[in-house]
């Protein structure tokens, strides 16, 4: 029976693992669907909605464990590695074939910078980072990776960018670069936690359920990115103004002996 509580969240890692499983297939237009590389973006936000869910449920079952941990990684390297990076390489296969056949080993570079780049902060945070600064990311997270590249290729697609002029073909590949050295920098993030300002608090909560409701519909996504940008601003720039303080007070922290 104490065991059964581990159920619920590693069922989320799971459908998050075959997610993105799928998402990597459908963008190969392995399933013969209409708009795979749009609905292949789409199957990675789902992960990501699932991914919060998966801690979520952790936390409330009082179910943490080494195994939930190296489980979820795999998951997150499958759904906000590798598939965000099969998903560009596709949509530039099937979109700007001519251009892609010009630029595959820049396309393919790229790639590989970013799920390396992927791989690599995983395992950093799970070897030394996990509880080092409770209050912030020590670089960009995985799944922020991956869903901010998945909204932007489903806008991509929405306005028909690979109709545009060649030379902006580039914009997508550098997004992908961009996020992947972004997870393994130093840059801090700071966490969407409660905090002590009540209208922060309403703010940060109406913004979630209105995020779960268009990722799940499937709308908004213009919404859903302007999430992201000010997310990505607001995050990265209180870090980067108070990195000093946030290493200081982390090691004030770490050698505070405890009280008799």
């Amino acid at each position: 029976m104490q065991r059964a509580k581990f159920i619920v969240p590693n069922a989320f890692t799971s459908i998050n693992f075959l997610l993105g499983a799928a998402s990597i297939c459908c963008s190969a237009g392995l399933f013969g669907i209409k708009d795979p590389i749009f609905i292949g973006a789409q199957l990675i936000i789902y992960c990501t909605l699932l991914d919060k869910l998966d801690g979520f449920a952790a936390r409330a079952f009082n179910a943490s464990s080494d195994f939930g941990a190296q489980f979820d990684s795999l998951a997150d390297l499958i759904a906000f590695g590798i598939a965000p990076a099969f998903m560009l390489m596709f949509a530039y296969k099937n979109f700007a074939t001519e251009w892609f056949d010009t630029h595959r080993v820049a396309v393919f570079a790229g790639a590989a910078v970013y799920m390396v780049c992927t791989a690599m902060r995983l395992a950093k945070y799970n070897a030394m980072d996990s509880d080092s600064y409770p209050d912030y990311f020590s670089g960009m997270p995985s799944t922020f990776a991956g869903v901010t590249n998945a909204i932007f290729m489903i806008l991509l697609c929405k306005y028909n960018f690979f109709n545009s002029c060649p030379d902006l073909f580039y914009i997508p590949l550098a997004t992908l670069v961009f996020t992947g050295i972004l997870m393994v920098s130093p840059l801090f993030l700071a966490k969407l936690k409660k905090r002590k300002s009540l209208a922060v608090n309403i703010f940060q909560l109406i913004n979630i359920v209105i995020a779960y409701v268009a990722g799940f519909a499937m709308i908004i996504p213009e919404y859903l990115m302007l999430l992201v940008l000010i997310y990505f601003i607001i995050g990265f720039g209180y870090g980067i103004i108070n990195r000093s303080s946030i290493i200081s007070n982390q090691e004030n922290k770490s050698t505070a002996k405890p009280e008799v």
